[in-house]
């Protein structure tokens, strides 16, 4: 019964998440990204842009919900099995809401200047796909590409996917000039960032840790995140006792709740958390539902 109100409660924070996230999403898009003549990345630069296209040369207006959803169809049968269930159902809810509440918010300018645009509606939608992050989804199109690469491969994949988008930018520059293509790369790299900043699943840390309960210690760190920990005998230079030396990478969002753990079960316990550039071999990653 327990477990079965935790569930509950999570599937709440989820959906609330998706549901927050779409609405800043929706609406960084008609407030500035359309005020700017931007293009985003990702499938949701696809649809400006072929919206764009068929305005300009074809007088005609396409539904944006209508393109956007038909874009991710093939990406969301391919995460529904490699990646995760759940995690597909709740990218999906997050591509209809956005989609609809794209089509149905209304459309007002609150800045001309299209450097502050770039800049601020780049932090707008780096919030908001990491909101979707948070929610154990993803805000649909490349981003499935992405956390497909993250998960099998371990590698955090924001910047690979920001060199992808490249190519739309250079159809857009072609088609509707360069200086909307080059700020829009403004664009898409404040949102690159803020995402690499906030969503920690894919950054690693070593956990360097003295105690005199390592056993205790090491059933914490397993518990806790999965990982294993290894057992390094070593001597205190100052006053040449034995001491135990307990050596864990976890995943940099799980470092405050496992030293949170650490401590209650030895509140003497000394702890050096070293950020982790490159890991190789076997790491394990909690699998998206």
């Amino acid at each position: 019964m327990k477990n079965r109100n935790i569930e509950i409660k999570r599937n709440i924070k989820r959906f609330l998440l998706i549901v927050m996230a779409s609405i800043v999403m929706a609406a960084n898009i008609k407030i500035l990204v359309r005020s700017g003549g931007l293009f985003p990345g990702g499938f949701t630069g696809i649809t400006v842009l072929l919206q764009q296209i068929f305005k300009k040369y074809f007088d005609f207006g396409l539904s944006f919900s209508v393109v956007n959803i038909s874009l991710n169809a093939i990406p969301i049968m391919i995460s529904y099995k490699t990646i995760g269930k759940k995690f597909t159902l709740y990218s999906c809810l997050m591509i209809v809401l956005t989609a609809l509440f794209t089509d149905l918010l209304p459309s007002f300018t609150i800045t001309h200047d299209i450097l502050l645009i770039s800049v601020f509606g780049g932090i707008i939608s780096g919030c908001a796909i990491s909101l979707c992050l948070f929610a154990e989804a993803t805000s649909g199109g490349v981003d499935f590409i992405a956390i497909f690469l993250s998960e099998k491969y371990g590698i955090n994949s924001w910047n690979y996917i920001l060199l992808g988008n490249a190519g739309i930018l250079m159809i857009a520059g072609a088609l509707f000039g360069w200086d909307k293509a080059l700020y829009s790369i403004i664009f898409q790299f404040t949102s690159t960032q803020i995402i690499h900043g906030w969503y920690k699943r894919y950054h690693k840390n070593t956990l360097l840790v003295i105690t005199d309960s390592p056993e205790e210690i090491i059933r914490t760190i397993y518990q806790h995140t999965g990982h294993g920990a290894t057992i390094i005998n070593s001597i205190g230079a100052h006053n040449k006792q034995e001491r135990t030396l307990v050596y864990s990478v976890v995943s940099s969002d799980e470092v405050k709740k496992v030293v949170s753990y650490m401590k209650e079960v030895d509140e003497d316990v000394f702890i050096n958390i070293i950020k982790t550039e490159q890991l190789n071999g076997n790491f394990y990653l909690k699998p998206n539902d």
